[in-house]
């Protein structure tokens, strides 16, 4: 693939040519849907094709949940050419438009999705050598209640990550969110240190105020007392891994975040650092900007945009965030990007903030 300078000349020069009117009334409709792209066009896929990715292509991927909101990630095959990945970019531009700017938007690459992306896909995700072919593997994809699964990990810079609904994830060293919906489970281990214990209380209380608007329940739960409705959806409990400082150390160094106002109205992208101490002030994002929250230690930028920033900045926020993992020299193809829409906040990126309720 070419030098990362390279792929900004690439973004800066493509003229947007994606043809107009690829997205009909279907995409306002609840449910999964995606389309791989084909030159720059965006082509849909069949339900039973969902799931089955081929390396050498790009593809959009829709999660539309109705009133609560809509994620659209843009899947990237670690073989897709690079003019596939900017027409992917472009048609999700297409998209989130048609969709009122209101969607997350996601960039996923082969082999480093996030957990979020791999839930939407029950019976598993299928990579496939080549392009366009058929023989797709038949999947399922419900849209019932949302189920995640978050770690607590950290003795100074305690964060919640997402990872696999799974008792794999679990180890006897840190505390854990079941987020059932209704119910809300915090799950302490037995070796996890009491700054951890008091953070899965934060992020426990967190999502039960901004997420569920205070109508969820939460169980606290320690090691060894796993309740009936866990064991229904992680399945019997095995022998949990132990936990090592050392983790405790390397999650601190990874969870550091620091915090940039982007300028972009000249087409030349300012960056300003506003703060390097999470968690930061609410007060610190305004309406009127986009901003970068750097977690890039973790493999992860965050882009919020404003819901007064112009609209050249708002439609260019993935162009800001390759900009900015250019000047920071973090690798492109592993580096997850998250846009986030003033009003559209998760917990994952509401952690870094004080008293946000």
């Amino acid at each position: 693939s070419p030098p990362r300078s390279d792929v900004m000349c690439e973004w800066l020069m493509l003229p947007f040519q994606a043809a107009p009117g690829q997205f009909g009334p279907e995409a306002r409709e609840p449910g999964l849907r995606c389309w791989r792209v084909e030159k720059m066009k965006a082509v849909p896929l069949e339900p039973s094709e969902l799931g089955a990715f081929f390396n050498g292509d790009s593809y959009l991927v829709l999660h539309n949940r109705g009133e609560e909101g809509a994620d659209l990630h843009m899947w990237i095959g670690e073989k897709s050419s690079r003019d596939e990945q900017v027409a992917c970019a472009m048609l999700a531009t297409q998209l989130d438009n048609f969709l009122g700017g209101d969607p997350i938007q996601h960039r996923q690459v082969q082999g480093y999705e996030s957990s979020e992306f791999m839930s939407l896909f029950p019976r598993g995700v299928t990579y496939k050598e080549g392009g366009v072919e058929s023989g797709f593997r038949k999947s399922q994809s419900g849209c019932g209640p949302v189920h995640r699964l978050y770690q607590i990990k950290g003795k100074r810079n305690i964060r919640a990550k997402e990872v696999e609904l799974s008792w794999e994830s679990f180890n006897k060293g840190d505390c854990f969110i079941l987020d059932l919906g209704e119910t809300i489970v915090s799950w302490v281990g037995s070796q996890a240190n009491i700054f951890e214990k008091q953070k899965v209380r934060e992020i426990a209380t967190l999502i039960r105020d901004t997420e569920r608007h205070g109508k969820a329940q939460i169980t606290n739960v320690s090691e060894g007392e796993e309740t009936t409705e866990m064991l229904e959806v992680l399945g019997p409990v095995p022998d949990l891994k132990d936990s090592t400082p050392e983790e405790d150390s390397r999650a601190d160094a990874s969870n550091s975040a620091s915090l940039y106002k982007v300028s972009d109205a000249t087409g030349l992208m300012k960056l300003t650092k506003v703060s390097d101490k999470s968690p930061f002030p609410r007060d610190l994002l305004l309406r009127d900007d986009c901003f970068i929250l750097d977690n890039g230690a973790n493999g992860k930028i965050f882009v919020w945009k404003g819901s007064g920033a112009n609209a050249e900045e708002k439609r260019e926020a993935l162009k800001m965030a390759d900009g900015f993992i250019e000047k920071m020299n973090y690798p492109r193809m592993k580096t997850q990007v998250e846009i986030i829409p003033q009003g559209r906040e998760r917990v994952i990126f509401k952690q870094f903030f004080q008293d946000w309720n």
